[in-house]
């Protein structure tokens, strides 16, 4: 009798020992960096629980600027990007520190503003144009000020402009997130260059109106990218190039494809995957 009981015992044990270490090789966490407009639009409510139930991951968001979202993945601090600022990827990719991008998804981004329009800039058709009226009436304008996609394509819009802002009382930089950014611009009665998706998603708490839109120049294109395991050998590269995988996959994009329509009677985001860089936005 105490020898079955010892038996019995050591197989409880076996049985609650190896249950857990059998779980953890099956599910283990992935760690996705990533633009605040993915987040603050919603849309990432939507794609990763489907990922997740699909894949048998867990991922962990960070939702950051793109510049910051890349710093993470040449610190080996995440496993797999969503980002939108493809000058600054192709220098990560050059770099050896991502590897497999992949044309995700677009949107673009608008110029909003109070609908008094003080630098009277609706009916514009240039972004930097845009840009150059409201450097000269010394319009407000908020930066988000935080290396990401869009506040590099802020930037590069101000080059275009021939303007640097930069040390103007008019020019404050938040160094936060869209969501906030746009907030304070709200609040304060600024200008501010946003992706579509963010302002959408925020609209209603909004007291700020779409008074530029359409220019070619405000295309807004994501990729996902896995960060290096040759570089990192510790990240989840299994992990990042199943999700890489899915969102390229047509359920993804049927996903992106319709999200925003039934609130927003209009998609937040155009699916990519398969299309050449250079023929979007024509």
């Amino acid at each position: 009798m105490k020898k079955k009981i010892l038996v019995f015992i050591a197989l409880v044990l076996s049985i609650i020992l190896s249950g857990p270490v059998l779980s953890a090789e099956k599910v283990k966490d992935i760690i996705l960096a990533t633009t605040t407009s993915t987040q603050d639009s919603g849309l990432l409510d939507v794609l990763i629980p489907v990922f997740e139930k699909e894949a048998g991951y867990v991922v962990k968001t960070i939702a950051v600027g793109s510049g910051q979202a890349m710093a993470m993945g040449e610190r080996g601090e995440a496993d797999v990007l969503l980002v939108h600022s493809p000058e600054a990827e192709e220098k990560f990719l050059a770099q050896g520190l991502g590897i497999n991008r992949r044309l995700v998804m677009h949107n673009d981004f608008i110029i909003v503003g109070p609908a008094k329009d003080p630098a009277r800039i609706k009916g514009l058709k240039s972004a930097p144009m845009a840009f150059k009226h409201i450097s000269e009436a010394k319009a407000l304008f908020l930066s988000r000020g935080d290396n990401s996609g869009t506040h590099a394509k802020e930037k590069s819009l101000w080059k275009l402009a021939g303007i640097d802002p930069s040390t103007e009382k008019w020019y404050q930089q938040t160094g936060l997130g869209m969501g906030q950014t746009l907030a304070v611009a709200s609040e304060k009665g600024g200008y501010c260059l946003t992706d579509r998706a963010t302002y959408l998603a925020l609209k209603k708490n909004l007291y700020l109106s779409i008074l530029l839109q359409g220019d070619k120049s405000l295309l807004n294109i994501y990729h996902v990218i896995e960060v290096n395991p040759a570089r990192w050998p510790k990240v989840n590269s299994d992990g990042a190039k199943s999700f890489r995988a899915f969102m390229v996959s047509k359920e993804a994009q049927r996903i992106i494809e319709g999200f925003g329509k039934d609130k927003f009677g209009q998609p937040l985001f155009f699916p990519d995957a398969g299309k050449r860089e250079e023929a979007l936005g024509k």
